[in-house]
């Protein structure tokens, strides 16, 4: 009897799950969110660049997790006391996924240390102590109710508000790679200036293609499959080759060349561009917040573009058996420089 209990219930469990992963999801990833996410996460990296000038140097990666950590925490209502430490540990979880090692247990210590500060919060907000901002995505998972008309208990709204932070903070790879672009293609960054949304959003559907976040994915087949004649015997591992995939000649020209100018014509198919994982967002292992990467490159590097700044000596190689890959110095710029005109709009903006 006992052992028929987690065959009924699982599935149960995976749909409540999914419920709930499309509810908090959906107040992030709407057009008015994401709209809503980039105003906070601009204002910030705003805020970020008015000290660059006085510092001898600034790693993008570093500077851009910190940034994004503000935005989206802002956005999603939860308070920050130290937006660098809450930044090192969910930048730990995205880095030691798939990983095993050293890296792997950081991101455990990483993931515990935020579920336990994120479920204090909800306990507070249920207490009354802190006050969720109406309608936040705080607001929201301390309202949620389940089918079975229950409460979240506060370590599942924790990792389900985590589930909605930590894929924006994960844009700092993208961040990184876009200095290495422009560093390497100045001509890329004259049009960045230029105020092209469209050019924009081609860039960031290129830098997503050009550069590995994952160069590869893995999972088991549940069941017998079949592709291409080839037989898939249930709980065989797949690997599915993001990198080869993205630079795939029979798909593009040039794949190993950076020419945002191939997405002006139109956007890539959800089978063609895979960066993120394949497949439907909703039901699949597609990252849910493909959008929101998206929209924050096309705000953020028009805009750091239009700085001035000097490019040391450093690594900035990019390995492809790393998973998630990263430029290893995290790009790092100095003698940073903000033309009055930047100065002037971002104030305006502000």
């Amino acid at each position: 009897m006992n052992r028929s209990v987690p065959r009924v219930r699982l599935p149960v469990r995976r749909k409540a799950h999914r419920v709930r992963k499309g509810t908090f999801l959906s107040l992030l990833t709407g057009p008015e969110a994401v709209a809503g996410l980039v105003e906070r996460v601009t204002a910030a990296g705003d805020e970020a660049v008015e000290s660059w000038p006085g510092r001898p140097s600034v790693v993008l990666f570093d500077e851009a997790s910190r940034v994004l950590t503000r935005g989206v925490c802002q956005r999603a209502g939860v308070p920050l006391d130290d937006a660098g430490s809450i930044a090192r540990d969910l930048v730990a979880m995205v880095d030691g996924f798939a990983t095993p090692g050293p890296r792997h247990w950081r991101a455990r210590r990483a993931r515990a240390r935020c579920e336990a500060w994120l479920g204090r919060l909800v306990e507070d907000v249920r207490e009354g102590t802190v006050t969720a901002p109406a309608g936040s995505v705080l607001d929201v998972v301390v309202r949620h109710r389940d089918a079975d008309g229950g409460s979240l208990d506060p370590h599942t709204a924790a990792v389900e508000l985590l589930n909605v932070i930590r894929p924006t903070v994960a844009v700092c790879w993208f961040v990184a790679y876009a200095g290495h672009a422009l560093r390497a293609s100045p001509d890329v960054r004259e049009r960045l200036r230029e105020d092209d949304a469209a050019y924009a959003v081609a860039f960031a559907h290129e830098l997503r293609r050009f550069y590995p976040f994952a160069p590869f994915l893995g999972g088991r087949a549940v069941t017998d499959l079949e592709w291409r004649g080839e037989p898939i015997p249930s709980g065989t591992l797949i690997l599915l080759d993001l990198y080869g995939q993205n630079h795939d000649p029979d798909l593009r020209d040039e794949p190993y060349a950076f020419h945002p100018d191939r997405f002006l014509d139109r956007p890539p198919h959800r089978d063609e561009l895979v960066p993120q994982g394949g497949g439907d967002r909703t039901a699949g292992h597609r990252c849910p917040g493909e959008d929101i990467t998206i929209a924050l490159l096309a705000a953020l590097w028009p805009r750091l573009a239009r700085l001035e700044y000097d490019v040391p000596e450093q690594d900035l190689r990019i390995p492809l058996n790393r998973m998630p890959s990263r430029v290893r110095s995290g790009f790092v710029i100095e003698s940073v420089r903000v033309p009055a005109a930047v100065q002037g709009a971002a104030r305006a903006a502000g």
